[in-house]
Order: C-alpha cells, then sequence, then structure tokens
C-alpha cells in the first residue's frame, strides 16, 4: 500500500538563504511550509561565506550592482525588503556586526549565527534534508516525488541557486525545472571568480610571486573595479579580480592600472628630476611589492634599463613605461571556473517572472528566487541582499 501524500500549502526546495527567507515570510502567513534540500544541513553556503563571517548585506545595495539581461527587474524586491530590513531582523535576534570596506558588513558571531537566526525564525516550517527530487508534476497542484516519500503543495517555489562550488553539493536544478515547465534560461556562467593564464604569461609575468598583493584598478567592457589584486601560482585574484570576472568572457582583455592614485608617466619624469641617481626599481618598489617592482621593470622595460639610475634612461621611455603601468593589458585563458566561483550569472530569463511576485508568468503558483534568477551582485553582500529580498517577495504571495 503506498504511503499518502503529505500536503502542504507552500514547498520551498532549497534550504539556503533565498529559501529560508521565503519560509520565514510565508510562515508569517500561516502558510505550512515544507523545506526540501539534497545536503546533509541547511545553509551550508551560509556557513562558507565570506570565509565563515557571513557578509550578510551591503550598505549600498543598489540596482546597478547588479547583473541581469533585465537590470530593472532588481529594483521592486531591492526597495521593498532593503539592507535595513535585514539589519533590522539581526537587531531583533541580538546580533551585532561591523561594516569593513566598502559597505560590507559581517557578522561579529560569525556565519553560524546568521543561520541560526534564520532556522529559528522558521522553526515552524518542516526541513526535509538529505533528500532527492526524482520528479515533480502538476495538475492542479504541484506532487513532488523523492526519495523520503511524496509531497503536494499549491505552491512550488525553487530556490536552488546556481551550480558554483559543486563540492558543496550546488547544480543547475533551476534550469532543469525551467526546461521542464518550459521557461527561457541564460546558461550559468561562473563568476566572481579567479582568472588563470597561459603558463608563458605565467612564466614571464607571475613566476614566484604568489602570493603578492597589490591594490589596482581593473578593466574590462566598460566595467572598472578598484580594490585589491592577488598573484596567484595560477593568475590573479582578489576582490578587484574577482569583481571583473563577472563581466569578462573568452577571449576578451583586462587593462589593469597598477598605480590608480598616479599618472606613472608624470611621477617618473618628477622622480627622474629630483632623484635622477635612484634605479627605476628602486622608485617603482616605493609604490609597489619590492618583486613585482623588478619583474615589472624587467618585462615591461628594457632589462637593461630595469637597474639604471632614473637620470640616465630617456624620457620616452619612462613616458611609455609609466603608460604600461596605469595600462597593463593582459589576456586570461580563461577562470578557475565553477570549482572556485563564488556565484554564477545567467539562470532562470526574467521575462519569464513577475518583478513584483517572482512568480512564473505562464505557471500559476510556481516561483524562481535567489540565485536561480538571472540576478547576479557584485562581490560584497549583494548576492545575500538578493536573496534575502527575492525570498521575502516570494514569500508575500506563495
Amino acid at each position: 500500500m503506498e504511503n499518502k501524500i503529505k500536503q502542504y500549502d507552500v514547498i520551498i526546495i532549497g534550504a539556503g538563504a533565498a529559501g529560508l527567507m521565503c519560509a520565514i515570510e510565508a510562515l508569517k502567513r500561516d502558510r505550512s511550509v515544507l523545506i526540501i534540500d539534497k545536503a546533509n544541513k541547511a545553509g551550508k553556503k551560509i556557513l562558507i561565506s565570506g570565509g565563515g563571517r557571513c557578509n550578510f548585506t551591503n550598505m549600498n545595495s543598489e540596482p546597478e550592482a547588479y547583473i541581469s539581461g533585465n537590470p530593472h527587474f532588481c529594483k521592486s524586491a531591492l526597495s521593498r525588503y532593503t539592507q535595513w530590513d535585514f539589519m533590522a531582523l539581526m537587531q531583533k535576534h541580538h546580533l551585532s556586526w561591523n561594516e569593513k570596506t566598502l559597505g560590507q558588513l559581517f557578522c561579529d558571531l560569525r556565519a553560524g549565527a546568521v543561520l541560526e537566526m534564520l532556522l529559528d525564525e522558521c522553526k515552524q516550517a518542516d526541513i526535509q534534508v538529505n533528500t532527492y527530487i526524482k520528479n515533480i508534476n502538476h495538475k492542479d497542484s504541484y506532487i513532488l516525488q523523492t526519495d523520503a516519500g511524496a509531497y503536494q503543495a499549491e505552491s512550488l517555489v525553487i530556490a536552488t541557486g546556481g551550480p558554483s562550488i559543486p563540492k558543496m553539493g550546488a547544480t543547475d536544478f533551476g534550469l532543469k525545472i525551467a526546461t521542464q515547465f518550459k521557461l527561457g534560461s541564460i546558461s550559468f556562467r561562473p563568476a566572481l571568480v579567479p582568472f588563470i593564464f597561459h603558463q608563458y604569461d605565467i612564466d614571464k609575468y607571475f613566476k614566484d610571486l604568489s602570493g603578492l598583493s597589490v591594490c589596482a584598478q581593473v578593466s574590462c567592457n566598460g566595467m572598472n573595479f578598484k580594490e585589491m589584486m592577488l598573484i596567484t601560482h595560477q593568475g590573479i585574484s582578489g576582490p578587484a579580480i574577482l569583481q571583473i570576472s563577472s563581466y569578462w568572457h573568452q577571449g576578451d582583455n583586462l587593462t589593469i592600472d597598477l598605480l590608480p592614485d598616479l599618472n606613472a608617466s608624470e611621477f617618473l619624469l618628477s622622480m627622474r628630476e629630483t632623484r635622477g641617481k635612484a634605479a627605476l626599481k628602486t622608485i617603482l618598489s616605493e609604490h609597489l611589492p619590492k618583486r613585482l617592482a623588478q619583474r615589472l621593470a624587467n618585462v615591461l622595460m628594457h632589462k637593461k634599463l630595469a637597474d639604471l639610475p632614473l637620470g640616465e634612461i630617456k624620457q620616452k621611455e619612462l613616458i611609455n613605461f609609466g603608460f604600461m603601468l596605469n595600462n597593463w593589458v593582459l589576456q586570461p585563458s580563461d577562470t578557475q571556473g565553477l570549482r572556485t566561483a563564488e556565484v554564477c550569472t545567467g539562470g532562470i530569463d526574467t521575462k519569464e517572472l513577475s518583478s513584483k511576485t517572482m512568480e512564473v508568468k505562464s505557471q500559476p503558483n510556481l516561483y524562481f528566487i535567489g540565485e536561480t534568477v538571472d540576478v547576479t551582485g557584485w562581490l560584497g553582500g549583494y548576492n545575500f541582499q538578493w536573496a534575502w529580498s527575492s525570498g521575502w517577495v516570494a514569500g508575500q504571495y506563495v
């Protein structure tokens, strides 16, 4: 005899940031809620976020910080549930935070406290972990067959995120559901991810410099970010690089300003006048890590000139070298891919969804929220804010 199908008002697939927020709001409306996740615990990505410190939002969470095929889509949700609203929730649970660079807010009690807060808020929900979904059917309601039994609900919410960091169990499940219901989607691409380079470029520029970092302004496809850049054994990483990676496509060049606060040509010429006996690499090492300064002087300038006093180097050569320091052009061979990407661009095409409710226009009572949707934020708490905002919105209607 078959087990009876368990009935709920709402089933949420995905016990991450967006799914938990949606559950919290649905419960406030006295909806019965089931959350299903195939991971062995809820909120696994929350726990590793920000190196375990949980960069839970950003003071500057505005629509301009999001990438989407429709840049206007995120405006409604972000305006209705803001960073201030999430901070109020934190205060309700007596959680404090501190602001790091560029408006990034980190929980003082680390990521575990944020997850505990969310789970406490949705403790009236049933949470099924270690549960795999076999199929989803829809007639008048949604029926899910899982390895733990069958469940039925009026509303179904897909909050499964993107496929970044697959070792955490991340997949493109959301796009498979989109295909089932004949919804348009944009293929996921790794974002907020380090770059790798061909061995020739690694040997030329980066060999033996792994671990060095420098403040740089990195540009690509009309966007630029000024933050720290880190040299790795495979290429480059750090906040500036992760940010620009979301805008980079295969074959694109990066333009890196290694001295973003200086006109390097004018600076070198002035140093030639006032400190003409100092070597080029010496002057450069006062503004860049010494080993990087030496490498750049050797590679971007003729090696013989790197050790010469500035006064013995022609003005034209210094001007050209300065220009290259402000406009160092590199072409990555690729990114490190989904393995290390913090998020992905792409997802469910926003044309398929109501920005007011996150409901699929052509499929009643089916909702997509969080990273599963084609809305991707910058590094620094923006993606959490989109999860909170989109989850909150859907929670008002499921």
